[in-house]
C-alpha cells in the first residue's frame, strides 16, 4: 500500500539506489533545507519536506538520463505515495522529461534550492573554515556571477526559482546559507 515513508524509510530507499558519498550527501543537505523552509512556512508538515528533499534525486546516480523519470519508476515500486513522487520529481520540470511543474510552495522551494545548495557549497569548501558556518550572501553573489564557477549550478534555475516563489534572489541566497548553517 503506498505511504509517506519515515524519515529513516526515506534513507534506506536512497542508499538502496545511491553509493556514492556526494549524492548521498546532496540528498541531506537538500533534506535539510526543505525542513529549516517548512519550519518557516508549513511546521506541521516538516517531516513530508524532508522526505521529499531526502528522494529528490533518488535515481540520478543510476540514471543521470532519465532523472525524474526513472526516479518515479523506483519511488513507486517502494510503494511510496504519490503525493512525495510528484513533489519529489517536480524539481526537475524543465529540464527533464518530468511533466510535473513545481506548483505548492515546497515544490518551488525545491526547484530553487536544489541547485542554489550545490553553488553555495562549492563556495563554502573554498573558504578557509570550508563551511558555510561564515559564509555570507557577497561570496555567493560573487561566485553566482562567475559561470565557469560551478558551472554545473544552473543559475537560470536558481534565478527562475526565486521568480517562481516572488523571491528577490539576495533573500533567496540569504535564507538557503542560513538553511545549510542550521544542519551544522
Amino acid at each position: 500500500m503506498p505511504h509517506i515513508p519515515t524519515l529513516a524509510e526515506a534513507q534506506a530507499i536512497l542508499e538502496k539506489y545511491n553509493h556514492e558519498q556526494f549524492h548521498l550527501t546532496h540528498g541531506a543537505t537538500v533534506s535539510g533545507v526543505l525542513r529549516y523552509f517548512a519550519e518557516l512556512h508549513d511546521p506541521e508538515n516538516a517531516d513530508f519536506w524532508a522526505v521529499v528533499g531526502l528522494l529528490h534525486d533518488v535515481d540520478f546516480e543510476l540514471y543521470p538520463d532519465e532523472h525524474c523519470i526513472r526516479g518515479e519508476e523506483l519511488l513507486r515500486a517502494e510503494d511510496v505515495d504519490e503525493s512525495v513522487i510528484r513533489s519529489a520529481m517536480s524539481h526537475g520540470f524543465g529540464m527533464t522529461k518530468t511533466p510535473h511543474e513545481p506548483q505548492i510552495l515546497m515544490e518551488k522551494i525545491l526547484f530553487a534550492v536544489d541547485e542554489l545548495t550545490g553553488l553555495i557549497g562549492a563556495v563554502a569548501i573554498m573558504r578557509p573554515s570550508k563551511s558555510v558556518i561564515d559564509l555570507e550572501l557577497p561570496s555567493v553573489k560573487k561566485k553566482f556571477k562567475d559561470k565557469k564557477f560551478a558551472a554545473g549550478c544552473s543559475r537560470d534555475v536558481i534565478k527562475s526559482g526565486a521568480e517562481a516563489l516572488g523571491w528577490e534572489l539576495d533573500d533567496l541566497i540569504s535564507q538557503t546559507i542560513l538553511a545549510m548553517r542550521s544542519m551544522l
